[in-house]
């Protein structure tokens, strides 16, 4: 330090660098005191922080555990035993699931296919295949007299299966219980409507239209992959999670709160059309389901122009089994299902 002071007396222009020189060399010498002074402090902070690290639960998780479940092409069960947290269940997914839509044409797209995505569908033909059963002609509550006649003399009651309310603000009880009958294969639907439901495609095909259902019952487990998949959708188009909750719960039901897991709604097209869209409204077999459904104890769930009550978007091609009274009811006053409720329960 001296010896940079009397360098810099001898030389003026050394005497910036000098000063620093000297600043630089008193800045370590003090660090270094004071570390050798509180050396055992230091070496007690590094250990404990060292400890933390390797044994906090937490931050090994959040990185190791999420990465691997993101990757990984195991099936959910494998996943989640070899994991201590819970997730929601998800199926393996479609070939469609990696797809990245840019635009909202391509969601609309993606959305009236996924519906019928490795789903099951069969017509009139193909259910009969394996059952013994012939479409009988039956005649509705209205046949024999005018519908204001009848109408007048029907009596509904709040505890009638038939009528079970089921939407966002109505989820299904947790002890409804209800039995499956087999329409085909793996494709399921409340027993009690499958007599209705023949009796309708059967008529249909009379009329030269070949109906054909897809969808019906769905579990539990399939209803939430369905709402999960659609909520990954709008978020890879840049949707926060919250927006992207509101607009699945328009589209698909929110997992608990739907009619596919009672058994009662089911989704129909029919061999020329087979699209989940609007576009169905205008072919034959959708305008011989506006016209006639209601015959057979079947209503359009989520009519155009009801959104704002219903809670979902249009759908022409979505029909519930509500029983042949109430469905006349429905059909002469154009009312969904929660405005019957309203009216009449």
């Amino acid at each position: 330090m001296f010896r940079c002071l009397s360098r810099a007396k001898k030389n003026k222009l050394l005497k910036y660098p000098c000063l620093f020189e000297m600043t630089v060399v008193l800045m370590f010498y003090y660090i270094w005191r004071h570390i050798a002074s509180n050396g055992r402090r230091y070496v007690g902070v590094a250990f404990a922080f060292l400890f933390f690290m390797s044994s906090c639960s937490f931050s090994f998780a959040v990185f190791t555990r999420q990465t691997s479940f993101i990757n990984t092409q195991e099936p959910y069960s494998a996943i989640i035993e070899n994991s201590d947290i819970e997730l929601a269940v998800e199926k393996e997914v479609g070939p469609n699931e990696d797809i990245f839509l840019a635009s909202q044409e391509a969601v609309k797209e993606y959305n009236d296919m996924e519906a019928i995505e490795n789903a099951d569908f069969y017509t009139l033909d193909d259910i009969l295949e394996e059952t013994d059963y012939t479409a009988a002609e039956t005649e509705t509550a209205v046949a024999k007299e005018t519908v204001s006649e009848a109408i007048t003399k029907m009596v509904f009651k709040n505890t009638d299966w038939k009528l079970l309310l089921v939407n966002k603000q109505h989820p299904i009880p947790e002890d409804y219980s209800f039995n499956l009958g087999i329409i085909k294969g793996s494709m399921q639907c409340d027993e009690r409507i499958i007599a209705d439901l023949l009796s309708m495609m059967q008529a249909a095909k009379n009329d030269g239209i070949n109906l054909e259902v897809c969808s019906p019952y769905r579990t539990d487990g399939r209803q939430e992959w369905l709402f999960d998949k659609k909520i990954k959708l709008y978020m890879s188009q840049g949707y926060s999670y919250m927006e992207a909750y509101k607009s699945a719960s328009q589209i698909v039901t929110i997992p608990g709160s739907s009619e596919h897991q009672i058994g009662l709604a089911l989704d129909i097209y029919s061999d020329t059309y087979k699209r989940l869209d609007e576009a169905f409204e205008d072919t034959e077999a959708g305008k011989w389901l506006a016209a006639h459904s209601y015959e057979y104890g079947f209503v359009l769930r989520y009519p155009e122009g009801k959104e704002y009550i219903t809670g979902i978007e249009y759908e022409p091609w979505h029909f519930r089994y509500v029983g042949r009274d109430a469905a006349a009811v429905m059909h002469r006053d154009g009312l969904c299902l929660e405005e019957f409720w309203d009216k009449y329960l």
